[in-house]
């Protein structure tokens, strides 16, 4: 879903409160600050990897360009990185400023990330050198991994079989509930991570509504923790507030959809959300830059947690772009070079093979084009899967090319017959529910699943907005969906 303008969500509040830690540069006896400092942190950390990121600070002459290198201990592996063009010679790591960041003022810093593995102890670099001169550092500790017990978590580990979704016991399941939006925008934005409260009270009443699935929108510069995000809402912390609302969803039996909604990338041609090259809107396609890095890195995440579903990318729409039905179906399946996309594209296989590359076999999701609305030749371009666990995703509001039965017949029915198919996003833009009840019918007479937009507070002249506050109160929208769930799972 497209969002209400800045002026709108502005007026909402509810950031999210955060601490997080704080490094500074080692001074001499002197008391002279030493000619450059740099702090390491491990964001995120699995059994057989990580995710790390550094902060360079430039404390003497301004440089052109930059280099900074470190020493891995034993059986730490570089697999990739973000912000700078990483490389691993031995057990010495170099970073090297890109075209865009290489400029680095008197006092001034820049941020880089990287994934890589690890055995026997992750250990931390204790020296760093920028442009052959040594650093002084400050270091994060490494966070300790977070074991998972799917098995006393709540909502069940969902696969595809055939054209159903199954639990462990191969039992059908529907995914049925709603979208907490705030995740996609607020960091960008600097003024949170998420958009109101996300404490176990607002999580619950999600579930009082006989929800049992919540997807929640993400934005892949903030969770890389690149260095256009305020810290206090990019990285680890982002990371970690992802995870306490995962946590709190699955607390109360619902399954948690992580879905990649804002992304890198400046796209001005038909149709484009913004001019801005960050992720500060709907972009057509993910880019080839970061989106592969920030799907391995939820997928490491989360892979030992198969109950968290992966939804790989919000609303494409290449089709705006290209000249051709084809090119855009193209585009979206194997990215590269795009028609009327100026960066490189990462499609929809590319980010199968990011997820499955961790060893993560979660249920992924992959929605069409025409804002995920046309799922007409997704069976046909079909993203290969080697663990078979594939849905398509599609989206529908009142005001969408393919909205009324006849379309659905035609196109969705097809899709649902080989494949399992979950609307990520239904709504209208009436502050009414009449047109959701359509679509409710025909999916329950399918057997298909189902999650509303949005379980946010907003006014519904600007969109979708199934709540009028936190306690579940609902919109009159929000009402037909709400009074649908309890009929349903009552």
């Amino acid at each position: 879903m497209r969002h209400p303008p800045r002026s709108v969500l502005a007026a909402v509040a509810g950031a999210a409160a955060l601490i997080g830690s704080v490094t500074v540069p080692v001074v001499t006896a002197s008391g002279a600050a030493p000619a450059c400092s740099v702090e390491y942190s491990v964001t995120s950390q699995w059994d057989s990897g990580f995710q790390g990121a550094v902060k360079i600070t430039n404390n003497t002459a301004a440089m052109s360009s930059w280099s900074l290198a470190f020493d891995f201990a034993g059986g730490q592996e570089l697999t990739q990185g973000w912000n700078a063009r990483w490389s691993q010679s031995g057990t010495t790591v170099t970073a090297a400023s890109e075209s865009y960041n290489g400029s680095l003022a008197t006092g001034a810093s820049v941020s880089a990330g990287f994934i890589a593995s690890w055995s026997g102890s992750n250990t931390v670099p204790t020296s760093f050198e920028l442009n052959g001169t040594s650093c002084n550092t400050a270091v994060e500790p490494s966070p300790t991994p977070e074991p998972t017990d799917p098995a006393e978590s709540g909502p069940p580990v969902l696969r595809a079989s055939g054209n159903k979704l199954v639990d462990a016991g191969g039992a059908t399941r529907r995914l049925l509930g709603v979208n907490r939006s705030g995740g996609e925008f607020m960091c960008v934005q600097g003024r949170g991570i998420f958009d109101g409260p996300v404490d176990d009270a607002s999580v619950k009443a999600i579930a009082d509504w006989k929800a049992n699935t919540v997807r929640i929108p993400l934005n892949e510069e903030c969770w890389l923790g690149l260095s256009n995000i305020d810290p206090a809402y990019a990285g680890a912390n982002y990371i970690n507030a992802v995870k306490g609302l995962v946590a709190k969803v699955k607390a109360h039996g619902m399954t948690p959809v992580v879905e990649l909604h804002w992304t890198h990338g400046q796209y001005t041609g038909n149709s484009a959300g913004c001019s801005d090259v960050h992720a500060s809107c709907q972009k057509p396609m993910p880019d080839m830059q970061y989106t592969p890095s920030f799907w391995a890195s939820v997928a490491n995440t989360f892979k030992n947690d198969r109950t968290v579903v992966f939804d790989l990318f919000n609303e494409p729409y290449p089709d705006r772009a290209t000249s051709t039905t084809t090119q855009a179906w193209q585009c979206w399946r194997d990215g590269g070079s795009c028609p009327g996309i100026g960066y490189e594209v990462a499609g929809m296989q590319d980010l199968v093979d990011s997820v499955r590359g961790t060893g993560a076999t979660n249920l992924i999701l992959a929605g069409g084009i025409a804002y995920s609305n046309d799922l007409s030749q997704w069976l046909t371009y079909k993203p290969a899967d080697p663990a078979g666990n594939l849905a398509a995703a599609w989206h529908v509001y009142n005001f969408n090319t393919c909205a009324d039965e006849s379309c659905w017949n035609s196109t969705l029915a097809p899709v649902a017959a080989q494949v399992p198919l979950v609307a990520g996003e239904i709504g209208e833009n009436t502050c009414a529910h009449g047109f959701i009840d359509q679509v409710m019918k025909w999916f329950d007479s399918h057997g298909l699943s189902y999650l509303g937009w949005t379980w946010n507070t907003w006014d519904c002249s600007s969109g979708p907005s199934l709540i009028s506050s936190y306690d579940g109160t609902p919109t009159a929208f929000g009402t037909g969906l709400r009074d649908h769930l309890r009929a349903l799972n009552g």
